[in-house]
């Protein structure tokens, strides 16, 4: 059953993928959402490892498709909405890291920098919580400030998971800064761009005992395909510190993963 549902989502997908583009390219979706300001995207990603603040979730190859809507830039702010979603494609460990991700973000954008917050359901499936409910689930606010201006675009966000851990919660916080950069370029007159990340987090007993953290560095290559349509292969490197690192706590280990990255905005 555990395949056929991922060979459910995936058809879904890259029917969607090949369907899509061609509709906005005839101008039906443009026509649908040009005059409201609303802004629909998807994205799916590709991963051989699933890796989330330092802590590997799944050392199978991951599936992770996500769809998210946008309001219209208003001076009373934006809202976002989303989807996001994680499937293994292999199952040779014993992590099973099934999951389901609902979002709702509010974002005020000032000249100089945005502020953010917002909420997050994670819904797993595949847990067994020590209450014994049949899944797991965790519930997390977080807010945040992005210098779009500056260089590196640097963001600081808090994440407070109240999620309790009999129910499969985190319960515990975590602080994060994020620092990215591009550079485009052309290759026979296709604008593509090399990208870096790259974050350092604080984690205080979110989802492990103790307090510790995780850095990680990235870098890809935005690759346009299509009008809106881009893919990005990329590879990465996750390193934990602290109880987070300790193999008698959370026992994590410096790590290697790369993946792509597809995206699509109508």
């Amino acid at each position: 059953m555990k395949r056929f549902k991922l060979g459910l989502v995936l058809s879904i997908l890259m029917v969607g993928l090949a369907v899509v583009p061609a509709a906005a390219d005839e101008g039906l979706l443009d026509g649908l959402l040009s005059n409201t300001g609303i802004e629909v995207s998807g994205d799916l990603a590709f991963n051989s490892l699933y890796v989330w603040r330092g802590i590997m979730l799944d050392g199978d190859a991951v599936i992770q498709p996500g769809f998210y809507v946008r309001s219209p830039e208003s001076k009373f702010g934006r809202v976002k909405i989303g989807i996001w979603a994680n499937h293994d494609l292999k199952n040779k460990d014993s992590l099973r890291s099934s999951e389901t991700d609902y979002l709702f973000d509010y974002t005020y954008s000032f000249p100089l920098l945005a502020l953010s917050v917002g909420h997050t359901y994670y819904d797993f499936p595949d847990a067994y919580p020590s209450d014994g409910a049949p899944r797991g689930f965790s519930r997390e606010f977080y807010g945040g400030v992005t210098f779009s201006k500056l260089p590196l675009t640097p963001s600081v966000y808090y994440y407070y998971d109240y999620g309790r851990k009999e129910d499969g919660g985190g319960q515990g916080s975590y602080t994060v800064l994020n620092l990215a950069h591009s550079i485009p370029f052309t290759v026979k007159k296709y604008s593509l761009s090399l990208d870096f990340s790259g974050h350092v987090g604080y984690n205080n007993k979110q989802y492990y005992r103790g307090k510790g953290g995780d850095a990680a560095i990235g870098t890809g290559v935005t690759i346009p395909l299509y009008k809106g349509l881009s893919c990005k292969p990329n590879i990465n490197y996750a390193m934990p510190w602290g109880n987070l690192s300790d193999k008698n706590n959370g026992n994590q280990k410096n790590r290697f993963y790369g993946g792509i990255y597809i995206n699509y905005v109508f």
